[in-house]
């Protein structure tokens, strides 16, 4: 059978139609399969970035673990803390209390020594009434008696434990003395500076004595140096 020319060209235009729509089908798929192919590894990329964000967010969440366990252990330490505070404060609570004890103590002890030391001293002055007269006379001379008195020393008053208006060889002198149970070199030296050498700057005549129960070595090498007696109980 026989193809006219017109059913041949007919036929020929539809191939080639077709073959067109082929190419351009293909053209299309091979683009699709590329955009498929980057798409692919867009996700992959995609998917290492959530791998290392999930690390970091797995390393993350470890660190606030540590932390919450770092602030528990921190929270302990200060309860212990505060509780030691406490425990202190109360330590020095009673501290306190105990040392306001003490220190009433101390007065009251301050107060027995000051009156047992009033009567040691008064008991001195009755002693050094009765040897230091004799001693006196003995010894350089002079004649007094003697009691407890007042002398002004730099226009004031100041009350001795002996005093006495005498004589000497039919000369007037004036003796002064402190009495204390145990005598050493600062107590002849503070005598000396307080007593008698401001009396002997104002009057002639003066005699300082210190009489005690204990006389140290110092305080007879001082009182001669000084031209002060220093007198024990036990002398004559």
């Amino acid at each position: 059978m026989a193809i006219s020319a017109e059913l041949y060209e007919f036929i020929v235009k539809v191939v080639e139609d077709k073959v067109r729509d082929i190419k351009v089908t293909r053209e299309e798929f091979d683009k699709l399969a590329a955009r498929v192919g980057e798409l692919a590894e867009a996700q992959k990329r995609t998917e290492e970035r959530l791998e290392v964000l999930t690390a970091r967010l797995d390393s993350l969440a470890k660190r606030v673990e540590e932390l919450a366990e770092a602030q528990r252990r921190t929270e302990e330490r200060l309860e212990a803390l505060a509780r030691r505070v406490e425990e202190l404060a109360e330590a020095q609570r009673r501290t306190e209390e105990r040392l306001e004890k003490l220190v009433e103590a101390v007065d009251a002890l301050r107060v027995q020594v000051g009156r047992l030391s009033e009567a040691v001293g008064f008991g001195l002055e009755d002693i050094a009434r009765v040897v230091l007269p004799g001693w006196l006379y003995r010894h350089i001379g002079v004649e007094v008696e003697l009691e407890r008195g007042f002398v002004e020393v730099d226009g004031r008053l100041v009350e001795v434990d002996l005093y006495g208006e005498g004589t000497r060889g039919g000369e007037r002198v004036l003796v002064v003395g402190e009495c204390k149970s145990r005598i050493d070199g600062r107590d002849v030296e503070k005598f000396y500076r307080e007593v008698y050498k401001p009396l002997s700057e104002q009057r002639a005549g003066v005699v300082g004595v210190l009489f005690g129960y204990v006389i140290y070595p110092d305080a007879s090498r001082r009182a001669r140096e000084l031209g002060l007696h220093v007198v024990a109980s036990y002398e004559r």
